[in-house]
């Protein structure tokens, strides 16, 4: 049975019951993915002939309509088909590795935020906005993005504690200083394309904005002068942290603006509204982050955009660029689905 891939006009030979993305990776086929789960619409492909069984078609992100596209990461080849995926911009190479790292700080960045450092035992090369998959326990394994560059001596993490959330639970309540952890990666499609020289939108929703910090220093090691747009949304001002560094990125990088989303402003007048407007420049705003890059740009043409956060949040800035005229292959986004269990 054959597998024909273009634009690539590559023939495979498979076999009936091969997980797509599966086969395309271990035939060297460069293809952006993400979650693997059939959740974030990274891996689209188009059926150009023949017919592949898409098992999750019900979680897409992409039109459950639309019959001619399916997802890699949950389609199964069934007899002899023809796909075509995307060019990919910039695609990247880590191998993939399996390292121990050794607890070193566990920081308070907000009431129901921790940063978590950890010394790994050997280095792990990724990009800027990629992300690991931490085992803590055997019972407790996620994903969280790395804040900072492979260059760092420490990964650093933002962690949200999730309401009865069994990982994020045991992070805030059990884990300490001096613990072992299990880091696999790198993963994610999210990650900082050196080669454009356009103008930027980067927005961050909650601990979303670890990765942004990430892309956003990559940008600055690299000497890159990208117009840059930086959206922080959070659910309230107690909500918001890392300002210091924001603004200490700011200096180092002129071309950004920073541009913070409170969805509810219950604090309007206290010393901590007031501290805020006065760290950023361009104030604090309150209604959807959405809403407020509506405000601002009404033509994302020849943009790349860099979104982390929460599903709807991610799904909804998505949509909102490409109306506006970002090419759909210029949207790079890792959704974060919060568990419980």
């Amino acid at each position: 049975m054959e597998l024909v891939v273009q634009p690539h006009n590559r023939v495979l030979q498979v076999s009936p019951g091969a997980n797509l993305l599966d086969t395309l990776r271990a035939n060297d086929v460069p293809i952006s993915y993400s979650c693997m789960a059939g959740r974030c619409g990274t891996c689209r492909c188009k059926i150009i002939s023949g017919n592949l069984l898409d098992t999750g078609r019900e979680a897409k992100i992409t039109n459950p309509d639309e019959g001619e596209y399916v997802l890699a990461c949950t389609s199964v080849l069934t007899e002899s088909c023809a796909i075509e995926i995307p060019e990919p911009d910039e695609i990247v190479t880590h191998p993939a590795r399996i390292i121990k790292a050794t607890i070193t700080a566990i920081d308070n960045a907000t009431h129901d935020i921790k940063i978590i450092r950890m010394r790994p035992a050997k280095p792990l090369s990724f990009s800027a906005g990629q992300y690991a998959m931490l085992q803590f326990t055997p019972e407790h394994i996620r994903p969280y993005s790395m804040a900072g560059l492979c260059t760092d001596e420490e990964l650093e993490f933002h962690v949200r504690l999730v309401p009865d959330g069994r990982v994020s639970g045991y992070l805030f309540n059990a884990l300490k200083i001096g613990d072992a952890v299990r880091v696999s990666g790198p993963l994610g499609t999210a990650y900082l394309r050196h080669r454009h020289a356009g103008p930027m939108l980067c927005v961050a929703g909650g601990t979303g904005l670890a990765p942004i910090l990430s892309i956003i220093r990559g940008v600055i090691l690299a000497g890159m002068h990208n117009p840059l747009h930086l959206y922080f949304g959070v659910r309230s001002p107690r909500d918001i942290y890392g300002l210091a560094q924001l603004q200490a990125l700011q200096q180092a990088l002129p071309s950004m603006k920073i541009h913070v989303v409170a969805t509810t402003d219950e604090n309007n007048g206290s010393a901590l509204h007031k501290k805020i407007h006065q760290q950023i420049s361009t104030g604090l705003r309150t209604g959807l982050v959405t809403d407020a890059i509506a405000q601002d740009i009404s033509n994302f043409d020849g943009w790349r955009a860099y979104i982390c956060g929460a599903p709807p949040m991610v799904e909804a800035t998505a949509a909102l660029v490409r109306q506006r005229g970002i090419n759909q292959q210029h949207v790079y986004a890792d959704a974060f689905y919060a568990s419980a269990t």
